[in-house]
């Protein structure tokens, strides 16, 4: 026992005595400063240390124990669309709380929190009064703030790409102390998969006996093909260029696989996509690249009648071509478009991913690369190569 653990023993003693609302919860020893990983131009961030605030009664304190690099970090990094530099980026994040606020007893779906629970954070509603805290089928995360994508401010702990993060009232968290550090880190981009599944199925036409195309297998397409594999859904064809990826693709789940590399032309792919459902083109088909000619490209491996979810586009990747008589209206296809995840989203991954796991698929594979904190710049770049997956930055302690 140190002296710190003396004083918070002191400070609730005098307060009990006093009658006064217990001070705020807290574990262990917390230094007084935080690493974080600044992106302060483009393709470079700078390793800076921030006081860590005092908490406010409804604030958590979380230590970071990791957190994967998004395709939407490696644009921010590459080009900075949304204007944010300076800025703490990481938002596929996860840790251990080490201090929480007296008001703080439970997460968004009413799990109990406690010193020592392993969270995540989805977003911050606290200036939409639309949004109940509770009803977590209200709107997605477009219309909200997202830790790892806010401007600085005086707090600088706004990141999961540091050594803390500060969670402020009003954001949403999630108690996951039952999943492994990998699987919390991949319930991020797993939502997105999730949410964009549940709007392909409001056509109508996703089935369990559905012939299925996936167009892109990098992480965003692999777990598509892993969701629609939990849902039962078993006649799935994987789209990619690259061999390794395409591999994976049928660990995941997908029976064939595609590589649009080996055929010259769009009419001579779409045969081979039709070769592999036996001679017939897909009922559905999820769009998971950000390429603007993929997109043209997908509704030509789609059966008159079928659907298609487009979710491949974070950020404006370009215009892509099409023919509306033909691709659309001859065809008739039904078309959505998926944007990151709602709260209800968020809630069903967590046991999207137990699911997988019961089924033998391979998720945690998906995290290729880990980096420390001190090698981000590093982990981006290798990012930016397509050398592995899902390329992570973990906490130190924990390499």
């Amino acid at each position: 026992m140190d002296s710190n653990d003396i004083e918070q023993i002191v400070k609730q003693v005098l307060a009990n005595m006093q009658g006064s609302a217990p001070a705020p919860k807290a574990a262990g020893k917390i230094p007084a400063v935080s690493r974080v990983a600044m992106l302060t131009a483009l393709e470079h961030y700078d390793i800076k240390e921030y006081p860590i605030p005092e908490l406010g009664d409804d604030d958590i304190l979380v230590k970071v124990e990791g957190c994967g690099i998004c395709g939407t970090d490696a644009h921010e990094f590459k080009r900075d669309p949304f204007g944010l530099i300076p800025v703490v980026l990481g938002h596929e994040g996860t840790g251990e709380i080490v201090k929480m606020g007296k008001n703080v007893k439970r997460d968004s779906a009413g799990k109990p929190l406690n010193i020592g629970d392993k969270v995540v954070t989805c977003m911050i509603f606290s200036d939409d009064p639309e949004i109940e805290m509770f009803d977590l089928n209200k709107k997605n995360v477009g219309g909200a703030d997202v830790y790892g994508l806010l401007p600085d401010d005086d707090k600088h702990l706004n990141g999961w790409f540091g050594d803390y993060i500060l969670v402020r009232g009003g954001s949403t968290i999630f108690n996951v102390s039952d999943l492994s550090l990998d699987m919390r880190i991949l319930i991020e981009p797993c939502a997105v998969l999730i949410h964009a599944v549940e709007r392909a199925k409001t056509t109508g036409i996703l089935r369990f006996n559905s012939r299925v195309v996936v167009q892109g297998c990098g992480p965003i397409g692999l777990i598509c093909i892993a969701v629609l594999r939990t849902m039962g859904v078993e006649n799935i064809t994987a789209v990619d260029g690259e061999e390794k990826r395409l591999a994976f693709a049928k660990e995941m789940g997908a029976t064939e696989t595609v590589n649009f590399k080996e055929h010259k032309g769009i009419e001579e792919l779409t045969a081979a996509v039709k070769n592999s459902f036996g001679g017939h083109l897909a009922d559905f088909a999820f769009q998971c690249t950000g390429s603007p000619a993929a997109h043209s490209n997908i509704y030509k491996f789609i059966r008159n009648g079928g659907g298609l979810c487009e979710l491949g586009f974070f950020i404006n990747g370009g215009d892509a071509t099409i023919n509306p008589h033909f691709d659309i209206c001859s065809k008739e296809i039904t078309t959505v478009g998926s944007w990151v995840y709602t709260l209800r989203d968020y809630a069903t991954t967590f046991d999207f991913l137990k699911r997988a796991k019961g089924i033998g698929l391979p998720m945690e594979k998906l995290i290729t690369h880990r980096f420390p904190l001190s090698e981000i710049n590093e982990a981006h770049k290798t990012n930016l190569r397509m050398e592995g997956l899902k390329i992570a930055v973990i906490a130190d302690d924990l390499l």
